[in-house]
């Protein structure tokens, strides 16, 4: 995994740089809490700090053969194979890492390279014979990569704090940043902060004496799909065996993410008999108090306990829940660690109660296998299901009674976050690949698996790197393999739903090593609490900030709408309706209090 961070300027000596590269690079800490190197030389400076997965002896970085040094943080899950190729070609190895053969790779093959990589990455190599830099992101933006063009040259890292430790880097943000912060539909290349950018998942940004330039080696593309129906579940299943077969190399302990929904307890079945004798270990978050209690709402029918139980009694995973309390929900230092994590407004209690299962895992394993991005391969989310949600001139998820939580906020600003998301709709809509004489109702639903899997996805693969990286632990997502993807993009939308329900096709190719009331469970999100004392603490915590006038948040709010949300009873459920707004003021007002970004 690892965090990786530099600085490019043609027009001074960098080694002269070293303080500020180094403070640079230990902003990167949590995610490398292994070791730490630095790359100093006239024109740039690279810095890393290492989480040790794959080699922990012989994988130190930065990395360098002949003219060309690399920073690299995450997985190439097919390195061995590679390795092998370029072995035979002349190359020869001083490591067992999966770093060298990256390094060897473009040596080799030139930047052309990465369409052979199969993993989650974001690296940067510099070649000395041409003095330029090259940033690499994974296809599907598993791993981020920010950066922030200058007069002569570049500032980047893992995360927006690196570029922040930049003497010479001011936060800002201006009307759009302010916009994209506020909807849930991730702008593609969008840093948030004024003069930063993404590198876009599936894209190369070279960095030259002319200049910046940014080269796509991979996009979703449309094909026919001319499989049969059962043809493809099989090949749906055959990829899945050899994806996580892939991604559970490591030297260190590895385990799963397990809430008892289809996505989860599919991996760590197929883990588990992937690694055979060695049963695999599995996690889950629970709450304090609700055990027995549960109360169904709008997005979950039933409590994730009893399932996570039936997978491990068939698996025969050895399970542990974490269990959370309100006053670590609540506690200030658990907060404060998640808004330093993800350097923005974040999602509240879910990501608090993500953060602190992270940080119980991390006791026990370095590496975790995640569900995520499930729904958005499968089309698992109910509003897929919705005729009016799918009819909706906008994104799916935000059409929905929970998918703005703006309520507090100013009217005037709102109206500027949905004039914004408008025009990114529009925009991604125009991207989206077709294949000829598609009905309108595939037309409709290609856009819509397009629209998860290039804005929703990535809003959450940032929320899960960035919570677990904050306390070294790697998460691999194999349901975002670039193969499994492309291939499922392309199949009918009633092949993804040949049963009449959600995720047809990975359940037919995992219902073989499911227990019955798993295979058969409907789609449940990841939890909220439903405990009312949290609700309580949160309430609190409102009022204090609605009542000190010096607050930056204030320019923001609704004062009359956070009044009226204070004067409810409180809800049944954890998704009452002014639950979620209220924590997006919070959030809002802690990063504003902690960043101070100047305002354009």
């Amino acid at each position: 995994m690892c965090g990786i961070t530099g600085w490019v300027d043609y027009d001074r000596d960098l080694t002269a740089e070293r303080a500020t590269a180094l403070a640079m690079t230990r902003t990167m800490a949590p995610r490398g809490p292994d070791a730490e190197g630095l790359h100093l030389d006239r024109h740039v400076a690279l810095g890393h700090r290492r989480l040790a997965v794959i080699d922990v002896e012989g994988g130190v970085q930065p990395m360098t053969h002949g003219p060309a040094t690399l920073v690299y943080s995450g997985e190439t899950y097919n390195f061995q194979e590679l390795r092998d190729d370029l072995a035979a070609r002349g190359h020869a190895f001083r490591t067992r890492s999966d770093t060298e053969v990256v390094l060897h790779a473009y040596l080799e093959w030139g930047r052309d390279f990465v369409e052979r990589l199969n993993g989650m990455f974001a690296f940067a190599l510099w070649d000395s014979r041409t003095e330029e830099l090259l940033l690499v992101r994974d296809r599907m933006g598993i791993k981020p990569l920010y950066y922030a063009p200058t007069r002569d040259g570049v500032l980047f890292g893992s995360e927006p704090k690196a570029i922040l430790a930049h003497p010479g880097f001011t936060a800002r943000i201006d009307s759009d940043g302010l916009a994209e912060l506020l909807t849930n539909a991730k702008t593609p290349g969008h840093g948030i902060f004024a003069g930063m950018h993404e590198v876009v998942p599936g894209h190369i940004v070279t960095v030259s004496r002319g200049g910046l330039t940014d080269r796509a080696y991979w996009t979703l593309s449309a094909r026919e799909h001319t499989d049969d129906l059962a043809t493809t579940v099989a090949r749906v299943r055959e990829l899945l065996d050899d994806i996580v077969r892939r991604q559970l190399i490591a030297d260190v302990p590895l385990c799963t993410l397990l809430s008892g929904g289809l996505d989860s307890s599919a991996l760590t079945a197929l883990a588990d008999r992937a690694l055979g004798a060695d049963h695999v270990r599995s996690f889950a978050v629970d709450f304090v108090d609700e055990t027995g209690g549960f109360v169904p709402d709008d997005l979950r029918d039933t409590a994730d306990g009893p399932y996570v139980q039936d997978v491990a009694r068939h698996v025969g995973c050895a399970h542990s829940d974490v269990v959370l309390s309100n006053a670590q929900l609540a506690a200030p230092s658990a907060v404060d660690a998640v808004l330093r994590a993800r350097d923005l407004p974040g999602m509240g209690d879910m990501d608090t109660s993500l953060y602190l299962l992270f940080a119980e895992i991390r006791r026990h394993s370095t590496v975790a296998l995640s569900g995520e991005s499930a729904d958005e391969v499968f089309g698992g989310y109910r509003w897929f299901h919705d005729p009016a949600a799918v009819a909706a001139e906008t994104f799916p998820w935000t059409s929905t009674a929970l998918g703005r939580g703006l309520d507090l906020l100013d009217p005037g600003l709102q109206a500027r976050a949905d004039a914004y998301l408008a025009d990114r709709y529009r925009e991604a809509l125009a991207e989206v690949p077709h294949v000829p004489d598609a009905s309108p109702a595939e037309r409709r639903m290609r856009e819509i698996c397009y629209l998860h899997l290039t804005r929703m996805v990535r809003t959450l693969l940032d929320r899960k790197d960035r919570l677990s990286m904050a306390v070294g632990l790697e998460v691999r997502v194999p349901f975002c393999d670039h193969r499994l993807v492309e291939y499922v993009f392309n199949t009918p939308w009633s092949y993804k739903t040949y049963d009449g329900r959600e995720k047809s096709l990975l359940r037919g190719a995992v219902a073989d090593v499911l227990p019955e009331s798993v295979a058969q469970r409907r789609k449940s999100p990841y939890p909220a609490t439903q405990n009312p004392g949290y609700e309580r603490a949160v309430r609190d915590r409102l009022a204090a900030v609605a009542a000190d006038s010096s607050k930056p948040v204030h320019a923001y709010l609704d004062l009359a709408a956070v009044k009226d949300a204070l004067s409810r009873p409180l809800g049944p459920t954890s998704l009452q309706p002014t639950r979620m707004p209220m924590e997006r003021v919070l959030t809002l007002s802690d990063w504003l209090d902690a960043y101070h970004p100047a305002s354009l």
